[in-house]
């Protein structure tokens, strides 16, 4: 992608994972606690990167999502999805509280709604933004390639992920998705239907690795293209189909992010942050962030000359 294509455009909405983030934040940064001894580095993190991505990328809109406690639909369709997961630790699990302490002082808008995993309802945001507002394009901030999915070229819909920690990325399109996974952004819930995802606890179809995938993709485009051809397939590879064939349906539901979720959106809200508001510097000075005000103090008054060198 053209880099100093995706920082011209006049309107621009970000959407960050805020879960993803703060899970990659939590294990990348040593401990650090307040003064009165909670853990802070989640929030470190999440903050840290808000700052690298906003000077880098420049939107004009920010929004953060998380997941909720309440039990998913994924769940629902699968008792053991996602069970082989450790427990989140209670020293991260705690930041969540101070996270949304932080947006709201700094006024981004933070949706997350019971049911649905934060994918979900950053697949709809993405949509809603692309299909019934005037957004030029939209970057979502994750490092979960899930997320991946999500890309599309025509849409203006790109990844941002960290790369090798959390003061670097890379903007992710068509190219660099195929590129990283070895197939397009519209193929990985057809892909993963069949591959499965060990991380999540689901397995496609048993005996189908990615190479075969990739190869039967190619050549039938689509999932249930491979089905509604199975007699062109060679016989034993015909059979882990058929016998896999419900588990490979059931994983396609749980690969696919939903971009329906009842949300009650108002993208305006969202062009409305502030990350050098005195509410932030305030809370930072409870959080002993020194360091961070700076920087974002900094990042603000650049903000505001770029601002007024646009107007000339």
């Amino acid at each position: 992608m053209d880099k100093q294509n995706l920082t011209s455009r006049s309107k621009k909405l970000v959407v960050f994972d805020g879960n993803a983030i703060m899970h990659r934040a939590f294990h990348a940064i040593p401990p650090l606690t307040t003064k009165n001894g909670e853990p802070i580095n989640a929030i470190y993190g999440l903050v840290s990167m808000l700052i690298n991505v906003i000077d880098t990328l420049k939107p004009t809109h920010v929004i953060v999502c998380f997941d909720e406690k309440a039990k998913t639909f994924r769940q629902k369709l699968l008792p053991t999805y996602q069970s082989q997961r450790p427990q989140t630790a209670n020293e991260l699990s705690s930041q969540f509280g101070k996270a949304r302490d932080f947006l709201k002082a700094s006024k981004i808008p933070v949706y997350s709604v019971p049911g649905f995993e934060a994918d979900d309802v950053i697949g709809t945001l993405s949509s809603k933004a692309t299909e019934k507002s005037d957004f030029d394009e939209v970057i979502v901030v994750t490092g979960d390639r899930d997320m991946l999915q999500l890309v599309d070229d025509i849409k203006h819909i790109m990844l941002y992920m960290p790369i090798g920690g959390l003061s670097n990325g890379k903007i992710f399109g068509e190219k660099e998705t195929i590129e990283r996974l070895g197939v397009a952004p519209n193929k990985i819930i057809d892909y993963k239907a069949l591959v499965g995802d060990a991380s999540d606890n689901y397995f496609g179809v048993v005996g189908i690795g990615p190479k075969t995938a990739i190869n039967l993709l190619s050549e039938f485009k689509k999932f249930d293209e491979i089905y509604n051809n199975l007699d062109k397939i060679p016989a034993k590879l015909k059979e882990k189909l058929e016998k896999g064939k419900e588990s490979a349906k059931l994983s396609y539901k749980l690969a696919t992010i939903v971009k329906d979720v009842p949300l009650r959106l108002n993208f305006e809200d969202s062009s409305k942050w502030d990350l050098a508001a005195d509410d932030v510097l305030e809370l930072f000075s409870k959080f002993g962030f020194r360091t961070l005000s700076d920087r974002i103090k900094k990042l603000g008054e650049k903000i505001k000359s770029e601002k007024q060198g646009s107007l000339f």
